[in-house]
């Protein structure tokens, strides 16, 4: 990977689902090294803090279920701001918080994508599609909406409009486990890339991986990354309120991971649902710094030993 300027956005967005603890993950991925592990690998950091939420008013959501609206509305406009005012400068690394923040990471860098008039891609490693809308989730937690947002999907009326409108064709997601009904009607027949783990279980995760790669590389893509904690298996991470078992490995993680950094497309990073409330000594903060170290150039042989102390 060619060297960058990273650019850390803390993010404590802890408003999309009702279990508390996200908010702390901005110093969590500080405290285990993100920056140091950065620039030990040649590039520049920049760590602008952490951002608020804008205050905005927004109208009683028509689902009665859906979890603090405006807030979530706040955020992503502040976030879609931050992406466009930082990717000119560098690379956007977006610590999370929980995953309604990418509404506004990726509505922000694909808005920069159509500035460069180059085509934008997302990779969504996660155990859920988050494509669910305020108007079509039965739990209320816009988590799980992202996708959906940045899609052009209806029921985001409280939302600010999108610059540009995610292609659903250059979206892939790997990892998924857990998706319900309603998301499954939308998925079903459509352009999204799906892997699930039964894929990756019979094909590897590297072949669908390259062959995503392959297109955006064909045509001149900008990609960004949005790396969902429960992507990981569980016993490896256990630091997130959502967890699904028979996730990804530390292995498969550090090999998605080491081809993104090969492919040299990776224009900004989401790194998100860390609750360190949950974790066990840092293990899964830790885990996510050395998977970003991978992502930014470490190989396999440099990997450090971690002490278990």
């Amino acid at each position: 990977m060619t060297q960058k300027h990273c650019i850390l956005i803390g993010a404590p967005v802890d408003c999309g689902k009702r279990r508390r603890g996200c908010l702390m993950g901005p110093d969590a991925y500080r405290t285990a090294g993100i920056a140091e592990a950065l620039t030990g690998l040649g590039h520049t950091v920049e760590d602008i803090g952490n951002l608020s939420p804008a205050a905005v008013d927004v109208p009683a959501p028509k689902n009665p279920l859906v979890h603090a609206l405006a807030e979530n509305v706040g955020w992503t406009q502040t976030l879609m701001q931050a992406a466009q005012d930082a990717a000119p400068k560098g690379m956007p690394i977006f610590m999370g918080g929980d995953h309604a923040l990418a509404a506004g990471s990726v509505a922000g860098m694909a808005a920069h994508a159509a500035t460069q008039n180059r085509p934008f891609f997302a990779l969504w490693l996660d155990a859920h599609s988050d494509i669910h809308t305020p108007d079509t989730t039965d739990t209320g937690n816009l988590h799980g909406t992202p996708v959906g947002y940045v899609t052009g999907r209806d029921g985001f009326d409280a939302y600010p409009p999108l610059p540009a409108r995610v292609d659903p064709a250059n979206i892939c997601m790997i990892g998924l486990r857990s998706v319900d009904e309603a998301e499954r009607k939308v998925l079903d027949g459509g352009d999204v890339m799906l892997v699930d783990m039964r894929r990756i279980d019979e094909e590897g995760i590297s072949a669908p991986l390259q062959t995503f790669l392959d297109r955006a590389a064909a045509e001149n893509g900008m990609l960004h990354v949005s790396l969902d904690v429960d992507f990981l298996d569980p016993s490896i991470a256990p630091a997130v309120g959502t967890t699904v078992p028979g996730g990804a490995t530390v292995r498969e993680g550090h090999l998605v991971m080491e081809m993104l950094s090969d492919s040299d497309l990776v224009t900004s990073l989401d790194l998100v649902e860390l609750n360190p409330f949950l974790d066990d000594r840092g293990k899964t903060a830790n885990l996510m710094v050395d998977l970003t170290a991978s992502l930014m150039g470490r190989r396999v042989f440099d990997r450090p030993t971690r002490s278990k102390s």
